[in-house]
């Protein structure tokens, strides 16, 4: 089994290109890949879409802020999708302002969505949504006599994805909650960056114990953050 990279930071964020479509794991921040969103943030990359469960914490009032947060609030994205918006008092500015198109999807349709685009399925359909906004400009479907709608799946040019641990191979491990969207977001985009707390040789992690094989790992990056 051949080791993958071990990069920098800096180098994770250079392969990340205006215009490119991005996947960020976490939910409020919980398995962030925080070294790296650090590192994009100081590269200035602008012009990205945003795929996440959530745009994180940014309070005005206490000023907290926290995941992929900064990014949103330096306009680093042109399009943001994305299932939950109301801790980001930056993202709700933005969307209501109409500086950053906001996709609104309800977060089970989200995940289905990711695990369409990584497993290569052209969709599905979910009763989720019908006769509200989400439903606005979706094909609906009728399958004994009870109406779907036409989810499309989700990809992205690169995931950038948080691990507990991983061995030199890319096989990782997540830390509890941590673990969220991460796994699927590592089967759904073309380059797959894994920020990791702990690297260790090839055969030191059980295979029993591998939440996302190497296979879907393109690159490593040592992470500067601590899981709770």
């Amino acid at each position: 089994m051949l080791a993958k990279p071990i990069i920098s930071a800096a180098e994770a964020a250079g392969r990340i290109k205006s215009g490119d479509v991005l996947m960020s794991g976490g939910f409020m921040g919980c398995g962030a890949p925080d070294t790296i969103i650090r590192a994009l943030k100081a590269a200035g990359t602008k012009g990205l879409t945003l795929i996440s469960t959530d745009t994180a914490f940014h309070d005005f009032k206490t000023g907290r802020i926290n995941g992929i947060a900064p990014l949103v609030q330096d306009r680093a994205f042109v399009r943001i999708i994305a299932s939950h918006i109301g801790l980001n008092h930056e993202t709700q500015r933005q969307m209501n302002a109409q500086e950053t198109e906001v996709e609104l999807v309800p977060q089970g349709t989200l995940a289905e969505r990711i695990r369409c685009g990584g497993a290569g399925i052209g969709g599905f359909l979910t009763p989720t949504g019908l006769g509200t906004e989400v439903e606005e400009g979706k094909q609906v479907i009728t399958v004994d006599d009870r109406s779907y709608l036409l989810e499309r799946p989700l990809k992205a040019d690169v995931a950038i994805i948080k691990a507990k641990k991983a061995d030199k191979a890319g096989n990782l491990i997540y830390a509890g909650t941590a673990r969220n969207f991460n796994p699927l977001m590592a089967t759904a985009a073309e380059l797959v960056i894994a920020e990791v707390e702990e690297i260790v040789e090839i055969g030191e992690i059980d295979p029993n114990q591998v939440h996302t094989p190497s296979i879907f790992v393109d690159c490593l990056v040592r992470s500067e953050t601590q899981e709770s």
